[in-house]
């Protein structure tokens, strides 16, 4: 298998995983606003966002885990 390459491609997945997971925060801060500003239905209405980037990340994640156990095979 071409190391190089997956290399590549795990540096790309992780700066996705990097980029999904700020946005997961900035969510998570906004929610946390809406919280302290009294609207407690809003804010997690506002969090249910998170959750599909969450989940995108751990599929990455474990796409990453993947590519690297398969250049040490």
């Amino acid at each position: 298998m071409d190391t190089t390459a997956v290399n590549e491609a795990i540096k790309l997945f992780l700066g996705e995983i990097t980029m999904k997971l700020n946005e997961a925060v900035r969510i998570a801060r906004a929610a946390e606003a809406c919280v302290l500003a009294g609207s407690v239905a809003e804010g997690i209405e506002v969090s249910m966002e998170i959750e599909q980037l969450l989940y995108d990340s751990g599929r990455l994640h474990d796409a990453v885990t993947m590519m690297h156990r398969l250049t040490r095979s």
